[in-house]
C-alpha cells in the first residue's frame, strides 16, 4: 500500500511539473509596443511584415513575422533570437541592452499583432 501511495505522489508530481512547465509566460503587449517601436521597427515595419524603412538598405531582408515559419515558431525560439541575434545577419542580439521580461513583452505585442493573436 505505501509503495502505491509513494508511485502515485510521485505520477501527480510529474504530470503537474510537466503541465507548468508547458505554460506560457505572457509579457505585457502594451509594454512590449512601446520597445517594438523603439528598437525594431525600423527593419521589420509597422505590421511586422518586415518592410520597415530601413529595410531596404539591408543586405537580408528582416523577418516577417506573419509569415508561416515564424507563426510556427515557439515563443522561445523569438526570444533567443531577439537575445542572441542571428549571425551573419542584421540581426543583432539585444541581452544587455533589453532586461528578460522586455524580451516577453516584445514577444507578446508580436503574438498580439499576427492572425491569431486573438486566439492566445
Amino acid at each position: 500500500m505505501r509503495v502505491f501511495i509513494v508511485m502515485s505522489v510521485m505520477c501527480l508530481i510529474i504530470l503537474a511539473s510537466s503541465w507548468s512547465i508547458g505554460q506560457p509566460i505572457r509579457g505585457n503587449p502594451k509594454e512590449g509596443r512601446a520597445i517594438y517601436g523603439q528598437y525594431c521597427l525600423r527593419c521589420h515595419g509597422n505590421t511586422l511584415d518586415g518592410n520597415g524603412p530601413d529595410a531596404q538598405y539591408l543586405i537580408m531582408r528582416p523577418a516577417n513575422f506573419l509569415s508561416q515559419g515564424l507563426l510556427a515558431k515557439a515563443d522561445w525560439e523569438l526570444i533567443l533570437t531577439i537575445s542572441n541575434g542571428i549571425l551573419f545577419t542584421p540581426m543583432h542580439g539585444f541581452r544587455g541592452t533589453l532586461t528578460d521580461q522586455q524580451m516577453l513583452d516584445v514577444v507578446s505585442y508580436i503574438r498580439s499583432m499576427t492572425p491569431f493573436g486573438a486566439d492566445n
